[in-house]
């Protein structure tokens, strides 16, 4: 750990006209530029977001796992939720927000046995190269994607919403 912080701020995607419809996230690190990433990201995460409140209820698969701070979205016990890059159109890179599982054993001395837990690892890179790392539950997950989601409708607000409904995109429920 280097003390570094990261901030992860919405921006509104915006038409021709100006009306916003989507939103691209904008990363700094220790308060400088770190990547634009996830352009019209916003259905994603509101559609993850739903997950991992549903797997930490105990929905499908996430039932297995009996501490709902280890309950995520994904059957496999390591798998990605999402990975928001930007290139270039000449194909530099501009940064990167990504999230994956892992299962983490902890010996736990009481038992004599070792206890797995997941976690979500969330991890950005900047165009330099340098990367930060947080580990989160997913009741932290939550937290955060949530706030993620609001401030993104807060960007949103007076665009063209039902040109990118949340509800059900990318399940073949809405568009």
């Amino acid at each position: 750990m280097d003390g570094s912080y990261l901030s992860v701020t919405p921006v509104a995607c915006t038409d021709s006209v100006g009306t916003p419809y989507e939103v691209t996230l904008e990363l700094h690190r220790d308060g400088t530029p770190y990547g634009s990433v996830g352009e019209r990201c916003g259905w994603l995460l509101e559609r993850l977001a739903r997950g991992v409140d549903d797997a930490r209820r105990g929905g499908d698969a996430a039932r297995r796992w009996a501490d709902p701070d280890d309950r995520f979205p994904v059957a496999e016990p390591d798998g990605e939720l999402f990975s928001f890059r930007y290139r270039t159109r000449t194909g530099a890179e501009g940064g990167e927000l990504r999230c994956q599982l892992r299962t983490i054993p902890v010996w736990q001395p009481a038992c004599g046995e070792w206890r797995l837990t997941r976690r979500a690892y969330v991890e950005a890179w900047g165009s330099t190269g340098a990367g930060t790392r947080a580990v989160l539950t997913s009741a932290e997950l939550s937290a955060f994607i949530r706030q993620l989601v609001r401030e993104a409708e807060g960007c949103l607000e007076g665009g063209d919403q039902e040109r990118n409904a949340v509800k059900g995109a990318g399940m073949g429920d809405s568009r």
